[in-house]
């Protein structure tokens, strides 16, 4: 199981107390040990001092005293700092005047113990090497510092000791003082962390109960948009998404239910004409034949739709890969034009083709022949009795243009959006028969415009208007 915490509120608090609480430590640790450096280079400055000036007055009193250890003994006795134990040591080691151990006048306590370890600490590192250490005498520590001396042309050493027991006083204070306060401020941090990560992800807590509660019923519902920049943007993003969401899901109902009535029409004739054949015991084969004949026509109309529905399915589904082979597009526009004479004759239209380019391309045949029959059936079905439909072709900034061009009474400006979708009709202005090679239930611009786009192109309504509507198709050249 990971320690890690699994809440985003508990990770951020987390990650802002580690954030503070390691410059804070790092600013403890560092602080401590500036101050305690500075304790120590003021207490090596004052007993340097003081050894200078010791040395200067054991000078000047050898002018008056008749000899050096005289001398030696009259400065160790009249020259005197608080806290500071003087000793001088000769070239063998011995100890030839020190301040008394105890001095109780002076409120003075130096460890009986504290020359010994002076003269120990002076014979590790050499007698005539000068040191500043820090040695142990009893229980207490001290602060050594030693220098050279000549009296009467004979080497001493002069050395200071000088009790730090008022420096680890304050240094275990400041001890104390940091290990109360920084856990109390990284509790604080912590305590102060999770509040403002609560409050600032409070937005996203609203949002997430709003998200919950949205259903493919109520998905008009949006989610609010509140809270800082990248809260107002995800909750923008999100709403983005719901309105996709639902406009798939209301093309998805329209669909259903426009498939559905679809559906429904032949199916209905079947049943129908089947039901009033069989409602009589006796029938001549005339009449079977006219009632079969209306079923089969209502079966092959069925049989589009559902062929149709299946070519939509798998190009949505990205299962319809199209075949990937040289065809020449001016040779499907002519095969084209020439399938869908028979109805441009029936409907007495008139068939106009311009001149041809030659159109080399990469493609699938069969789809690309659907969707220019598609196309042709389309403009053939809304031209009026007597019309025509144009078909030109040319080649344009490294594409290939195809326009079929009706003289119908064309499509309204509020439907142009809406022609290419999937059983979307407008039945005024552009009845449909159910003659010809599609089947008339609205699919067959949606299937020519998806067929466009499997092959890199496009399918757009160019121009309508009264007397003249534009399909315009490209393909990459």
């Amino acid at each position: 199981m990971s320690a890690w915490p699994s809440s985003l509120r508990s990770r951020l608090t987390l990650w802002y107390t580690t954030l503070l609480a390691l410059p804070l430590v790092a600013f403890g640790l560092l602080s401590y040990a500036v101050f305690s450096n500075a304790l120590m280079d003021r207490t090596d400055h004052f007993i340097g001092d003081a050894l200078a000036a010791f040395s200067r007055e054991l000078v000047a009193e050898r002018h008056a005293a008749s000899s050096g250890d005289e001398a030696l003994r009259k400065t160790i006795d009249e020259v005197r700092f608080r806290d500071l134990y003087i000793a001088i040591v000769d070239s063998t080691g011995r100890v030839a005047a020190a301040t008394k151990s105890n001095d109780e006048d002076r409120g003075e306590r130096h460890p009986v113990s504290l020359g010994p370890a002076i003269v120990t600490a002076l014979r590790e590192r050499g007698l005539r090497t000068p040191i500043a250490t820090t040695i142990a005498a009893g229980a207490a520590r001290y602060r050594v510092i030693s220098g050279p001396l000549t009296l009467d042309a004979r080497p001493f050493v002069v050395t200071g000791g000088y009790s730090l027991a008022d420096i680890d006083d304050v240094l275990r204070g400041i001890r104390h003082m940091f290990a109360l306060a920084i856990p109390f401020l990284i509790l604080s941090a912590a305590i102060g962390g999770s509040f403002l990560a609560k409050r600032s992800l409070a937005p996203v807590t609203t949002m997430a109960a709003r998200a919950a509660e949205i259903s493919a019923s109520t998905l008009h519902e949006r989610l609010p948009v509140a809270g800082g920049d990248e809260v107002v943007r995800l909750a923008r993003v999100v709403n983005d998404l719901l309105d996709r969401l639902e406009t798939s899901f209301e093309q998805q109902r329209r669909f259903m239910a426009d498939a559905s009535h679809e559906l429904r029409t032949p199916t209905a004739i079947l049943r129908t004409e089947a039901d009033v054949t069989l409602s009589r015991p006796h029938r001549s084969e005339d009449e079977y034949r006219a009632s079969v004949a209306v079923m089969s026509d209502a079966s092959r109309r069925l049989t589009r739709i559902v062929e149709e529905l299946f070519l939509l399915a798998r190009a949505d589904s990205g299962h319809l890969v199209p075949r990937r082979e040289p065809v020449y597009l001016e040779e499907l526009l002519h095969d084209a034009v020439r399938g869908v004479h028979h109805l441009a004759d029936q409907r007495a239209v008139r068939l106009s083709l311009g001149p041809m380019i030659d159109a080399p391309f990469n493609g699938d045949a069969d789809l690309l022949g659907r969707l220019l029959l598609n196309l042709l059936d389309n403009a053939i079905k809304h031209s009026p009795q007597g019309g025509s439909v144009d078909v030109t072709m040319a080649q344009r900034n490294g594409l290939y243009e195809i326009a079929v061009i009706d003289a119908g009474a064309g499509i309204p400006a509020e439907a142009h959006d809406r022609v290419f979708e999937r059983f979307f009709r407008v039945d005024v202005a552009r009845s449909r028969t159910d003659t010809g090679a599609t089947s008339g239930a609205g699919l067959g611009l949606a299937i020519a415009r998806r067929i466009a786009e499997l092959h890199g192109g496009r399918l757009d309504l160019a121009e309508s208007r009264p007397g003249r509507t534009e399909f315009r198709m490209t393909l990459p050249a």
